[in-house]
């Protein structure tokens, strides 16, 4: 028993990567043009893929592809990572990072959520332990699929262009460009081999700061240098300065662990809580690192309440054998087989590589008033044949001679009962498969021990009647009166044939009613006390809106007395998509600790949380998720197709209908209508004239909008990038773009 791990329900976990493709600055349109078209077709060829999703958003581009139940997730990484390395060739040159893949199904709720906080370290150093230190050693964990860091991101140096200081020296973003990437380099340098000694060569040829990026020459003019802080800003920021991270309404950095498809979630929490001492005594003095929600203390609170139910029906069951039998010796012989039965199966399941889960534990809970059943047929057998005169030995002999076939034909028919379980093929199949073979183990077993143990201490301990103690006798006459109504209840019922018979089909007739008009669904509502939150504005709603938004959410659900802690996430990541997507973790208090479920909080929050102007979209977390996409509501219904608009518009006309019903709410679509966009349309012909092309157009909005990164520094511990843009001025409206300057060909010059 000890030996079996435990786990909320049995493993039926399909196989699931994603791959995770980083292009910044580039639009929805573009991601899924250069990137996920191109690693698509690639995955298409795996073998056993099931389903292959994706979504392209601003930046980002994200495939979940989910494999065969029976296929295996190391093989399967081994040829995502060749298909990866087989599109290449095809995917743009200016990616920071190759596509990277998890074996982690992106719609799974993480297993714990961290958070790293403190009142005198930055944000940005918070950032930099985060991803050196926590992030590596925390992947390094049997089990964990994915750790994503978000609210912070990496360190990195931001190079602000003033571009009114660019136009008045006739410079152009491109040349600080081209600037940064000469002045900083890092290559093999060689090495001298003297008669008697050798020499390595190396050179001051990285700049590792902010303040040494300064002096960095962009140009001359008049026959003097034009340095880079006269043309823009150089301060020591962020890779990414649209994202945010808040605990309990504080910064902070958000750390979410994913277990592995199919990796048992108590055993890797268990090792992460190992883990965490050690990791916080390498932390920096005010630096603390929190554990927000550990989604194994429902599962452990579950699994207890299950193991109770278990304990308890088997004193029940043993108290029923008492009341009936009237003799504690009997009693005895009849409950020796739960234990005996039990443990064996425990022994059995050991073998078969099964857990102890709900589905087991209960397997095992309705499987003691079976277990019981043959002992007790075998001990009232032998008990006729003692009455009849024999001795205990011979009785138990002829007893179980004469009944032990009707004990393995009971046997026999109870496992016919659980046979098409077994052949069930798919999801449903596998998780219910581990049930019905724990039942039926444990029933085998019984009739195993009724068939040999019983007799054997039947003849061993019963006595005659005769022999019996005054206790029993007077246990008899007071249950006797059970036996008399039972009696008089049978020779009613057979005088009354044709009534029993209708009410016979009257019954049956009943259970078909029930079973129509009953509410059907895969499993029950899970209370794991988190709830998850989508805060969701308008396409075209800015960075700072968002924030304003997720802490006004934030405050509110803080404000209520059932929630223990909130964890806020904000921009473009692992957890959202899309950058108007803002995401929340509500912890509630534990279940025994509060009135209502979660499905009652969420409803009460999210009317509360209307007010703040945003669409809400709140949930209680489950703990099997079958999509492999993040729903917002309790449902998600797939829409495909060919043509990308004509499912768009369907999507459409589909959502309209169900907004209509009355029963149906938090209706969401995962396909946006597009924000407000800028169209910039070329003029080739003056374009050629003045020696200006596509390309350089794309270059100069690309550097001045799209977060560039332009330079990597080398650290001993980690790569921190350099990031060019326009100042943040002017990145606020259309405007700006009548002050930017393209380089061209003819001769240097920038033209407006």
């Amino acid at each position: 028993y000890s030996r079996l791990p435990v786990s909320p329900l049995p493993q039926v976990d399909f196989p699931t990567i994603q791959v995770t493709t980083q292009l910044p600055g580039a639009n929805p349109d573009i991601v899924a043009s250069l990137v996920t078209a191109s690693l698509e077709r690639q995955f298409g060829q795996i073998p056993a893929l099931a389903t292959m999703s994706s979504q392209s958003s601003f930046g980002l581009s994200q495939i979940t592809l989910q494999f065969d139940l029976d296929r295996d997730i190391d093989a399967a990484a081994q040829d995502v990572q060749s298909a990866i390395n087989a599109s290449a060739s095809t995917l743009p040159r200016n990616l920071p990072y190759p596509p990277v893949y998890s074996k982690v199904n992106p719609a799974d709720s993480p297993i714990m959520i961290l958070a790293l906080t403190s009142k005198s370290a930055s944000l940005r150093a918070m950032s930099d332990i985060a991803d050196t230190l926590i992030g590596p050693r925390l992947s390094e964990i049997s089990g964990v699929g994915h750790v994503s860091i978000e609210g912070g991101i990496k360190p990195a140096i931001r190079i602000q262009a003033d571009l009114g200081r660019l136009g008045a020296n006739r410079l152009g973003l491109e040349d600080l460009r081209l600037a940064i990437v000469g002045a900083n380099v890092a290559g093999a340098k060689g090495s001298l081999d003297g008669a008697r000694q050798s020499y390595t060569i190396d050179a001051n040829d990285q700049i590792l700061s902010a303040e040494a990026y300064k002096k960095v020459v962009v140009a001359y003019r008049n026959d003097a240098p034009i340095i880079l802080r006269d043309v823009a800003q150089v301060i020591e920021g962020l890779e990414n300065s649209r994202t945010g991270g808040w605990y309990q309404g504080e910064p902070a950095v958000v750390i979410d662990v994913q277990r592995q498809p199919g990796a048992n979630i108590i055993a890797t929490v268990d090792l992460l809580k190992k883990e965490l001492p050690r990791l916080a005594r390498a932390l920096p003095a005010g630096v603390e690192l929190k554990a927000v929600h550990d989604r194994t203390d429902a599962i452990r609170a579950s699994i207890a309440d299950v193991q109770f139910t278990l304990v308890l029906a088997t004193v029940l069951v043993v108290l029923v054998v008492l009341l009936f039998l009237r003799t504690l010796r009997a009693t005895l012989i009849a409950a020796v087989a739960l234990p005996l039965s039990i443990v064996a199966t425990f022994g059995v399941m050991y073998l078969a590589g099964f857990s102890l889960d709900n589905l087991s534990l209960m397997a095992l809970t309705i499987g003691t008033g079976f277990i019981v059943d043959d002992a007790i047929v075998m001990i009232e057998n032998i008990v006729r044949k003692m009455e009849g005169g024999m001795k205990p030995l011979r009785a138990a002999y002829a007893g179980a001679r004469e009944i032990g076939f009707t004990v393995i034909s009971l046997t026999v028919s109870l496992i016919a009962v659980f046979i098409p379980l077994l052949f069930m093929t798919g999801l449903v199949g596998r998780m219910f498969r581990e049930f019905a073979l724990t039942l039926s183990i444990a029933v085998v077993v019984s009739a195993i021990v009724s068939l040999t143990l019983t007799p054997m201490m039947c003849g061993r301990l019963l006595k005659p009647k005769s022999e019996t103690g005054e206790a029993s006798r007077e246990a008899e006459e007071a249950t006797g009166w059970m036996l008399r109504v039972y009696e008089r209840t049978l020779r009613w019922a057979i005088d009354r044939e044709f009534l029993m018979l209708a009410l016979t089909v009257g019954t049956l007739g009943l259970t078909i009613w029930l079973y129509v008009v009953a509410p059907k669904g895969f499993l029950p509502l899970q209370d794991n006390s988190l709830l998850d939150v989508v805060v969701e504005a308008a396409p075209d709603a800015s960075f700072a809106q968002m924030t304003q938004l997720q802490e006004k959410a934030s405050a509110i659900f803080r404000s209520d007395p059932d929630v223990r802690g909130v964890v806020s996430v904000l921009g473009v990541g692992a957890l959202n998509a899309t950058p108007n997507v803002g995401r929340l973790a509500v912890t509630l208090t534990p279940r025994d600790e509060r009135k209502t479920g979660a499905l009652e909080i969420a409803e009460r929050l999210r009317a509360k949380a209307n007010e703040i102007g945003a669409n809400l979209y709140v949930k209680p977390v489950q703990d099997i998720q079958i999509a492999t996409r993040a729903s917002r509501s309790q449902y998600l219904y797939t829409l495909t197709g060919a043509d990308a608009d004509e499912v768009a518009d369907w999507a459409r006309k589909i959502a309209e209908r169900l907004r209509a019903s009355p029963i149906l709410r938090n209706l969401a679509e995962e396909t946006q209508e597009g924000g407000l966009r800028t169209m910039i349309h070329i003029d080739r012909d003056a374009a050629g004239r003045l020696g200006v092309t596509a390309q350089n157009i794309d270059d100069a909005l690309n550097n001045a909008f799209g977060q560039r990164q332009v330079s990597t520094i080398y650290a001993q511990s980690n790569q921190y990038r350099v990031i060019l843009e326009a100042d943040p001025v002017y990145q606020q409206d259309p405007g700006a773009l009548q002050k930017l300057y393209v380089s061209g060909s003819a001769g240097g010059v920038q033209t407006p």
